[in-house]
């Protein structure tokens, strides 16, 4: 679902042949392998995560490619295992709203950047739009309390316009811009696997799923399946993603 997401963050970034790039909480590898196809053989993409699992499928990923030029390394994105002035530029999507601090890792960020490099964040807007709503906001509506305690992962942490580009000001980033885009989120499949994915990923609502009883999962299921069918399109699910892009530059 997240290609049309990886697409804006990579035209964001401008990759150029040859760059050297690092790519912060990767996962199962975007945007760096799809930087990789951008910068060729001659650059490099370093995939970073927490999660060995995850940056295997990453480097599964690139070997299927063919993409000797992408290295998998495991990292906090607070203490990064890199060289000062060592990368041409940094990519992140979904990550930044998940460290638990984020000025340190923005300052990370920023030395491991050679002076002149940029760094290009994609998070989540608002909570208010239709994969969201169509699920786990028909859950809340039956359920009540907090949609997300406080202790847990805030997909939403930035969402607030201005929020990410103070946080990269904060941190020392020079030339911060910021822009919120409507891209679309298109799931190849049913609105019974798109619940049933959401489910299997949701950790930031985990709290929220726990406190349904039993009882009121056929009700709900049936609900949210019916929600998520008015955004089907034939044999796809077209959703739109309300996501926040911001950059900034190492002084």
């Amino acid at each position: 679902m997240g290609r049309d997401v990886t697409e804006a963050l990579a035209d964001c970034a401008r990759p150029l042949p040859g760059m050297n790039v690092l790519d912060v909480a990767s996962g199962t590898g975007e945007p760096a392998i799809t930087i990789a196809s951008r910068i060729g053989p001659d650059g490099h993409a370093t995939a970073s995560d927490l999660s060995a699992d995850l940056l295997e499928i990453a480097a599964q990923r690139a070997r299927q490619r063919g993409f000797k030029h992408l290295s998998i390394q495991q990292a906090d994105a607070q203490s990064l295992p890199f060289p000062d002035d060592s990368f041409d530029l940094a990519t992140s999507r979904f990550g930044a709203m998940f460290f638990p601090d984020t000025q340190r890792a923005f300052r990370e960020l920023l030395r491991v950047l050679k002076p002149g490099a940029r760094a290009c964040f994609a998070v989540w807007g608002p909570k208010e739009q239709p994969y969201f709503s169509s699920s786990i906001g028909v859950v809340h509506r039956h359920v009540g309390g907090l949609l997300i305690t406080p202790d847990a992962p805030d997909p939403f942490r930035f969402a607030e316009a201005g929020s990410l580009s103070g946080a990269l000001n904060t941190a020392g980033f020079a030339n911060v811009h910021e822009e919120m885009r409507v891209v679309p989120w298109t799931w190849p499949g049913t609105a019974e696997e798109v619940w049933e994915q959401q489910q299997a990923t949701a950790a930031p609502f985990r709290s929220l799923l726990s406190r349904v009883r039993p009882d009121q999962w056929p009700t709900l299921n049936a609900e949210i399946h019916d929600s998520i069918r008015k955004y089907q399109d034939g044999e796809n699910i077209k959703f739109t993603a309300t996501i926040v892009l911001a950059s900034g530059t190492k002084p």
